[in-house]
């Protein structure tokens, strides 16, 4: 199957959430969440992806999270992963709860597409304190794609991870699985990356990026927001409608978009000091906002 199959599959068989200008939503991929070892990624940024998706929550936003949110390659369950970062999932319950919480599959998390294994992983958690099972995400589903649909001018946004557009990430992802396990894991402690990842590698992800904006030009230049390469992207209204909210394992920073009032932005939160040398964690506009409307193709 050709990435342009696999794009297409995934769009025609994604969830539809309807919106309005009242609605406002929050885009973060790539959080690599792991059991906060020497190998997880994303235990450098946890506080300031907390205190951002903390932000949200009180803000009235619903939380998108393309793909790779949870990293199963490296670790073989979610419950070391809840342990090491329970009071982001808590956080994140809390959104679930209010049906303000939608996931996307990603290579990483691949395995959530598993019915079985998400409801036997995520439906619960061991209280320790009281010695019972708690809720915890009971019922919730993964797709492969979104579809955010505006309820007056009918602008369609699609939302995905992107790895539909690297074969060995979407058809060999548990050969690259089992290589994450046995060696790169191991190196990763030394310094040394996933040279297949296309996040660090610079050809791969040109590859991905172009596969991409190539059947988003052959799909009437579709609305797209993806993450996946780690490489934040906000195009100009009337380029290739091709959008990536970048990661949350960027060296001391984490990046996301925003849609809020009918506009869309491309934000980074991180660490910043104040005049008397208090750390703080600051949100940053890094592009737009932009009218969504602008992107949208005229008839």
């Amino acid at each position: 199957m050709s990435s342009r199959k696999r794009f297409t599959n995934a769009y025609k068989n994604a969830r539809r959430i309807s919106f309005d200008d009242t609605s406002k939503f929050i885009i973060f991929s790539d959080c690599h969440r792991g059991d906060n070892s020497f190998a997880d990624d994303f235990a450098n940024n946890r506080n300031t992806y907390f205190h951002a998706l903390k932000h949200y929550y009180q803000e009235g936003f619903t939380y998108c999270e393309l793909g790779d949110g949870d990293e199963l390659w490296e670790n073989r369950d979610f419950k070391s992963i809840f342990e090491a970062h329970e009071n982001v999932y808590q956080l994140m319950k809390k959104f679930y709860e209010q049906g303000r919480l939608y996931r996307v599959l990603g290579n990483h998390d691949m395995v959530y597409k598993n019915e079985r294994f998400v409801k036997k992983q995520l439906s619960s958690y061991f209280d320790k304190v009281n010695g019972v099972d708690v809720p915890l995400f009971p019922g919730i589903s993964f797709s492969e794609g979104i579809i955010l649909k505006h309820d007056h001018s009918g602008q369609e946004i699609f939302l995905i991870h992107g790895h539909q557009a690297d074969f060995m990430n979407y058809v060999g992802w548990k050969i690259n699985r089992f290589m994450v396990r046995i060696l790169w894991r191991q190196l990763q402690i030394f310094g040394i990356g996933d040279p297949t990842s296309p996040a660090r590698n610079y050809s791969e992800l040109k590859k991905v990026e172009r596969r991409t904006k190539k059947w988003i030009i052959e799909n009437d230049n579709i609305f797209t927001i993806t993450g996946h390469t780690h490489r934040p992207r906000f195009p100009e209204p009337g380029d290739i409608a091709y959008f990536n909210d970048g990661s949350c394992v960027h060296p001391r920073s984490i990046t996301g978009i925003e849609i809020e009032k009918g506009k869309i932005s491309l934000i980074k939160w991180h660490i910043t000091t104040n005049d008397d040398g208090v750390l703080t964690v600051s949100r940053r506009l890094l592009e737009g906002p932009e009218k969504l409307i602008d992107y949208k193709l005229t008839d």
